[in-house]
């Protein structure tokens, strides 16, 4: 039976936007994250991160430090009774400096390759799914996909808000002022 689903970005959504991750001790998870997750999981909507994380193809981290980061983030979350069903991210970068992932890709936000991976792994019912983000990309990506986007006020949100949005024709369908407000405005909004 197919699933909806909600789709979050990382750096500025899900931890505190400090640019590259590139040392553990730069990964903070927001405050109101573990609650927002563990709804989902209770609501039994799936938990799904989808993130470009260029840094790997920009020479500035290697890959594993991202999968180190995704371990501390399901460890935390843990602890708070939470889990991620799924994450998914993009390495790479068309003018990435990494050979290996030096290259233009369809999984690089605002295209849709991260959900695409996704769907393989999971039965999503994407009509009733989401994505939450901080950036316009992340709206377009939605847009793309079928589904409808949520913006939050955290990471570069403000920024968007007042800078990006006005100039857009793909607008998201809420502005919420974190990743909880934007899970509690979902399941309020969820069809009977």
């Amino acid at each position: 039976m197919k699933k909806p689903a909600l789709f979050m970005d990382r750096d500025g959504t899900i931890n505190e936007q400090m640019g590259y991750i590139n040392h553990m001790s730069r990964f903070l998870v927001l405050p109101r994250v573990p609650e927002a997750v563990r709804l989902l999981n209770q609501n039994h909507i799936l938990a799904i991160v989808v993130s470009n994380q260029s840094g790997v193809a920009r020479g500035y981290h290697p890959i594993d430090l991202v999968h180190q980061v995704h371990d501390h983030l399901q460890k935390t979350l843990k602890k708070e009774g939470a889990f991620m069903d799924g994450i998914y991210f993009c390495p790479h970068h068309p003018r990435g400096c990494i050979p290996e992932y030096a290259k233009a890709c369809s999984c690089r936000k605002p295209e849709t390759g991260l959900i695409d991976q996704a769907r393989e792994s999971f039965d999503i019912d994407l009509a009733n799914s989401y994505v939450v983000g901080d950036r316009y990309s992340d709206m377009e990506m939605a847009h793309r996909a079928g589904m409808r986007g949520i913006l939050v006020k955290t990471g570069y949100g403000l920024g968007e808000i007042d800078h990006v949005l006005p100039h857009q024709s793909t607008q998201p369908i809420h502005i919420a002022e974190d990743l909880l407000e934007a899970v509690q405005w979902v399941l309020g909004n969820r069809s009977a």
